[in-house]
């Protein structure tokens, strides 16, 4: 007799059938129960619908599609200008806010007031906000009867502090009068009486919790930044609540850096446990290291000479470069660790935020009559955990030889030792970082006849994942088995794969303290003789170098997406092969940025990318590029919609032949050349495109955002529906404009 097991849902009809009907099914193999579930099946899809439709009457509990028809019943108006209306998706929830759909009639009703239009750009662009007035800026003379003593305040060279915050979202200082309207669409003025500007910032605070600070032994071993690669990053600050709804934001209540006469005023308000930033030093002037050094230590400093020498048993801290230093005499006698926050556009590269985590499957065992499932080994590495060191869970790893593991670091520590990983035939392993945590693998000159980097041996059918790590200091080499000639295509029908996703491959191997690659000419990621499939999501690399045999193997299938590839330098090889003119290899890459030449055999797919520099493949007659801007007179499979191509387009067809259309191509050409607010990782505006960047390539992607790696924040249609609310909403006779402070 067989068994079917019992399922209560699938099995809900077939229970409420009688004992005695259910006892003479199960003597006949369970027919009526198979009967039954498919029924149960259809029952179940069609109850799911019913409860679905009682759901969707609700904003907070719509489905994203059903979002836009309750804005429709409450008279909700979506953005003109945006790309046709999404049933699901990212796309919709930035054209139609759910927020906003729910707040529409609080919002008519508190249409007017300022602090209501910085409401809108946290609701509507999810981007933090000030709103200010400029009439109160204007010099003006004062009147006996209506005396505002804080307004219309002349220069005072002597006010350090009002002069660092001149033309800024906090001025406080008097103008004269701007007669250009705010909201111009070509030269904005600011300081007119019907102004009003909403300042927002585009750029996000992360964190990076308790790792070691990184001590400038060349400025001095008293010398320290908070950033472990060494560079001067400005500290941003904890962004605090507003308490009340008619509050206009502070600085303490929005993610702009730190300034150094606000922090030498208020200390306590930034440095702390769980503040914005704050050092731990065991053992230095008798300090346990369970708490933070003292506020009462700290002293507020400009270190941008590394001159000032703090007295003893105090730290100098410069929050504007993050950088700290000891008393030269009163050096810390154990590690420093440090917490503090930096400024990025997105979720890109190794970082302390939310990502998905994928486990390897649960697989059978080998024996074929054996039914027991074998579920992947895990090795935790970090502090508490069973494993202190990289090296010791490979160790046991190599001892166990699981065919599915994950070594996971759990904690956001740097880790100083060289990595050596080899891949039997069908294993597979993930390096990875625990969820919320940003470990560093640093890897230094080990060996002196040798190359250090991080190195991993493939086989046939294996299978490596590299997942939320930074990895600096040396280049991560990923090598495949001598003698195996599977073509590329018998690669994918076994699975063999590598896979870097949420992953910093420091450009350059290192940084100095300008953001400037210590090593530049050099790779950050080496593949030789891989027959694997290669794919990098959500990350931030250096150079990519392939060499493949490419008369015995098929070219190497390499998938990018979401990512940032930089060669550091434009005559600098992003993607490219040591000693050939191309890289074997087939390049599918979508919503990405490379800077560098990108020299490949062929490029299957390119979509939603900005190349900043030469593009050249080899066989022109694969493949397609759309929707991305290439450089001209580049050797590129066939194009569609890329730039500057339109633009140069549209400007020979107006212009006849001669010296105008000339001019006027080299004019499109030169307008259309990408601009970002910085090219150099490790500076909070790595990447981003700049304000004054073209609107061909801001809105250039297919689905009307931006090209590049962070096409998926969908900022310009949160640009436009933002300034669409600030129109409806703005107080009557006021003009409003959008200022962007990131």
């Amino acid at each position: 007799m067989s068994t079917v097991t019992t399922d209560t849902r699938t099995d809900r009809l077939y229970q409420l059938l009688p004992a005695i009907y259910r006892l003479r099914d199960a003597e006949q193999g369970y027919p009526l129960q198979a009967l039954l579930r498919v029924i149960a099946e259809q029952v179940n899809l069609i109850e799911d619908d019913i409860g679905r439709l009682c759901d969707n009457a609700f904003i907070e509990t719509a489905e994203d599609w059903a979002v836009p028809y309750i804005g429709d019943l409450i008279g909700y108006r979506p953005v003109a200008d945006t790309a046709a209306e999404q049933e699901s998706g990212a796309l919709n929830r930035v054209l139609v806010p759910r927020r906003e759909v729910a707040n529409t009639i609080r919002y008519r009703r508190r249409k007017g007031a300022l602090s209501l239009l910085e409401v809108l750009a946290g609701d509507v662009a999810g981007w933090p906000a000030r709103a200010v007035e400029f009439f109160k800026l204007l010099g003006w003379h004062q009147n006996l009867d209506h005396r505002h003593m804080e307004r219309a305040r002349t220069c005072d060279l002597r006010n350090v502090e009002a002069l660092e915050l001149l033309d800024g979202p906090f001025d406080r200082l008097a103008h004269s009068v701007d007669v250009r309207r705010i909201d111009s669409a070509r030269s904005r003025g600011r300081y007119n009486i019907p102004s009003v500007g909403v300042f927002v910032w585009r750029l996000k605070t992360y964190t990076v919790s308790h790792t070691p600070a990184y001590c400038m032994e060349n400025a001095g071993p008293h010398c320290c930044t908070f950033s472990v690669l060494g560079q001067d990053a400005p500290l941003f600050t904890r962004p605090e609540p507003e308490t009340e709804p008619t509050h206009i934001a502070e600085a303490i209540n929005l993610p702009v850096p730190v300034r150094r006469l606000a922090f030498e005023r208020d200390k306590a308000l930034f440095y702390g446990e769980n503040r914005s930033f704050a050092i731990w030093a065991e053992g230095w002037a008798g300090l346990d290291g369970s708490s933070p050094v003292p506020v009462e230590q700290i002293i507020a400093a400009d270190l941008s000479d590394w001159r000032y020498a703090p007295p003893a048993n105090h730290i100098a801290l410069d929050p504007l470069l993050g950088r700290f230093a000891f008393p030269p005499g009163q050096l810390p006698k154990k590690g420093v660790r440090v917490a503090y926050r930096y400024g990025f556009s997105g979720d890109l590269g190794g970082g302390e935020y939310s990502r998905t985590l994928y486990d390897p499957p649960t697989l059978k065992a080998a024996a074929a009559d054996s039914a027991q499932a074998v579920a992947p080994s895990f090795y935790r590495v970090g502090s508490g955990q069973a494993y202190a060191r990289i090296g010791e869970a490979l160790q046991q790893w190599t001892q166990d030889r699981p065919r599915r593991a994950v070594i996971e670091l759990t904690d956001s520590g740097v880790y100083v030792e060289p990595v050596a990983i080899e891949l039997a035939p069908e294993q597979s392993l993930q390096l990875r970082a625990a969820n919320r945590a940003r470990p560093v693998i640093r890897l230094l000159d080990w060996q002196t006849d040798l190359p250090d980097a991080l190195s991993v041996g493939m086989a046939a059918g294996s299978r490596l994942t590299l997942d939320g790590l930074l990895v600096t200091g040396r280049a991560v080499r990923i090598t495949g088995r001598a003698g195996d000639t599977a073509s590329a295509s018998g690669v994918e029908s076994c699975g063999a794969e590598v896979v870097i996703r949420h992953c910093t491959l420091v450009p350059g191997w290192a940084l100095d303290c300008d953001c400037e690659p210590k090593r530049p000419a050099e790779p950050s990621l080496e593949l030789y003789g891989v027959r694997a499939k290669v794919r990098i999501e959500h990350s931030i690399l250096g150079s990519v170098q392939i060499n493949q045999d490419e008369v015995r193997s098929d070219p190497l299938p390499l998938e990018i997406s979401d990512s940032i590839l930089d060669a550091t330098a434009p005559d600098k090889e992003a993607i490219g092969a040591p000693g050939y003119a191309v890289a074997h290899a087939v390049l599918n890459i979508k919503r990405s940025t490379v800077f560098g030449m990108v020299d490949v055999h062929a490029i299957g797919l390119a979509e939603n990318c900005v190349f900043n520099d030469c593009v050249n493949v080899a066989r022109r007659q694969l493949g397609c590029m759309r929707f991305c801007y290439v450089p001209p007179r580049c050797r590129t499979p066939r194009r569609y919609h890329c730039q500057p191509d339109l633009a140069v387009q549209a400007a020979q067809e107006d212009l006849a032949a001669g010296p105008a259309r000339d001019a006027a191509v080299a004019g499109e050409l030169l307008r259309l050349r990408p601009q970002f607010t910085s090219r150099r990782y490790g500076s909070p505006g790595y990447g981003q495109l700049a304000v004054s960047c073209a609107e061909e390539i801001k809105r250039g992607a297919e689905d009307e955002s931006e090209m590049g790696a962070f096409h998926d924040l969908f900022q310009p249609q949160r640009e436009a529906n933002l300034r669409a609310r600030l129109e409806e909403y703005s107080p009557a006779g006021m003009d409003v404009g959008l200022i962007f402070a990131t």
